[in-house]
């Protein structure tokens, strides 16, 4: 998936594209599959960690997210379990494996509204090593006027701690937290759009700000969204509180602090380990 400079790139810049991450036979029925998920229909009888918007239910001017899809849907399971996404993410980190935190089923209609730019790093008080790097793929063609997922280069060498997290869905101003973030670290905010055709997109690092504006397009703007910690990662029960670790802190065991693969499988590991099942 990684080509060559690829690895160079992404140090320099927090983020690197790429224009074709899975088989165009998969597009189409990738879509079908989210509409039946933001209608409720969950195919496994497992219904995802958060789900934030339901058909009839929900603002249909707001961007559409359902997390951790692959329990209740297959054919998302089988995407974003792939073997190749996790070496490509613990490549890029430099990580002797890569397990699955979650994945975002993220739908942006014509019309709407934004999400606001923050730093994935920031809600994952509750694992250590407080570290994720994602991978975002296209299910559209993409364009900076159709809300496409924008990325301010570089700023994953900003300093880290007390980041502004602002309003996430639909804020008034999406960019105004990494601009006081640009400020406060006395660097040049340069904002890219990643605009990939179908089936591309690109992988960012848990440092980086990222966001996206209102879909100003006719078309719609899907993509799924892989986020890996280390294979290496443990529950850390002192931030259970914080980010989203009520939500997924429910996983950690009684006696120890080590992550159950049966809700963040091991994709990929260097020895070839790979977690039975999946």
């Amino acid at each position: 998936m990684l080509a060559a400079g690829d690895v160079a790139s992404f140090e320099a810049d927090g983020f690197v594209t790429v224009d074709s991450l899975i088989e165009p036979d998969l597009i189409e029925p990738l879509r079908e599959r989210f509409e039946r998920l933001f209608c409720g229909d969950f195919e496994t009888g497992i219904s995802p960690d958060e789900v934030n918007w339901l058909s009839g239910r929900d603002d249909p001017t707001l961007t559409r997210q359902i997390c951790n899809g692959w329990k209740a849907d297959r054919l998302i399971a089988s995407t974003v379990l792939d073997a190749r996404f996790g070496e490509a993410v613990a490549t890029l980190a430099g990580w002797p494996g890569a397990r699955i935190i979650q994945d975002n089923v993220l739908w942006k209609p014509p019309g709407a509204r934004s999400v606001g730019f923050h730093r994935d790093n920031a809600y994952l008080a509750w694992y250590r090593p407080t570290e994720m790097f994602s991978c975002w793929i296209a299910l559209d063609d993409t364009a900076a006027c159709g809300g496409t997922m924008e990325i301010a280069r570089g700023s994953h060498r900003w300093p880290t701690g007390g980041d502004q997290m602002g309003e996430f869905h639909a804020p008034e101003d999406y960019r105004a937290t990494v601009t006081a973030a640009a400020d406060a670290a006395r660097a040049e905010l340069d904002i890219a759009p990643v605009e990939v055709p179908a089936g591309g997109g690109s992988f960012h690092h848990g440092w980086t700000w990222h966001g996206s504006g209102p879909n100003e397009s006719d078309r719609h703007r899907r993509a799924l969204v892989l986020h890996c910690a280390s294979s290496e990662a443990r529950f850390d029960r002192a931030g259970f509180g914080e980010g989203n670790g009520p939500i997924y802190a429910r996983y950690a065991r009684l006696a120890d602090d080590e992550m159950d693969e049966n809700h963040f499988p091991i994709l990929w590991r260097r020895d070839g380990y790979r977690t039975p099942g999946i």
